[in-house]
């Protein structure tokens, strides 16, 4: 069972850091084809070496240009997400990740009719299958596809507990359980995406860390 000192650190990470990325976005996750479409997206901007803030901005910038489904991605021209992705600041990696997305839909919507639940059908239920799925995807490698399956665990309960190699390191910089099923028993279910989200944050930035320390009273 987690000790006192472990909740309190957990609840404070969930009230300074615990926004998920999706909502930083803009994305309200729903397991309909728009939303989880969106997450992809994200999930394929959040895994290049580059910002969040930056990779979320772009993820805005894209969707606020029309393309928030697969159609819409494959029927924008490259230049027009090569824009988007600049009106976010997503210049590193621009051109290359323009191409992939383009790829990524079309392969979407020949594959799934462009809804991601039907890559969970043929997943079967089965976790790994199903990253190993995403990781077919143009542009989806196994950072993409544990950013996707963190996020995503909200909405598909076969996925939780979902807690990555990334979210493993910030639970021991907080000085938390570093098994995904310890960490699970911090919160309820229904917060196993923000507090994901959060200890990836605290991975990322000793600062999150100390802040949480903090205001846990530690």
């Amino acid at each position: 069972m987690p000790t006192a000192r472990e909740r309190a650190r957990a609840d404070a990470l969930l009230a300074g850091h615990g926004q998920t990325y999706a909502r930083e976005a803009g994305v309200r996750l729903r397991d309909t084809p728009q939303p989880l479409y969106q997450l992809l997206v994200l999930a394929h901007l959040l895994s290049a070496r580059i910002r969040a803030s930056v990779a979320t901005d772009a993820a805005r910038a894209l969707f606020d240009d029309g393309m928030r489904t697969p159609k819409r991605m494959s029927e924008a021209t490259w230049q027009q997400r090569v824009d988007a992705l600049g009106k976010g600041h997503y210049r590193r990696y621009d051109e290359r990740t323009a191409t992939q997305l383009g790829e990524a839909a079309d392969q979407l919507l020949e594959r799934y009719d462009g809804d991601l639940r039907k890559l969970r059908e043929a997943a079967g239920g089965d976790v790994a299958e199903c990253r190993r799925l995403l990781r077919e995807l143009p542009g989806i490698g196994p950072t993409g596809a544990d950013i996707f399956l963190r996020e995503v665990q909200g909405v598909w309960p076969e996925a939780a507990p979902y807690f990555d190699a990334k979210a493993l390191q910030g639970a021991e910089r907080l000085g938390l359980p570093t098994s995904p099923n310890a960490v699970a028993r911090l919160v309820d279910q229904s917060e196993y995406p923000a507090l994901a989200a959060g200890l990836v944050r605290s991975a990322l930035d000793k600062q999150v860390a100390d802040d949480v320390a903090a205001r846990a009273g530690d």
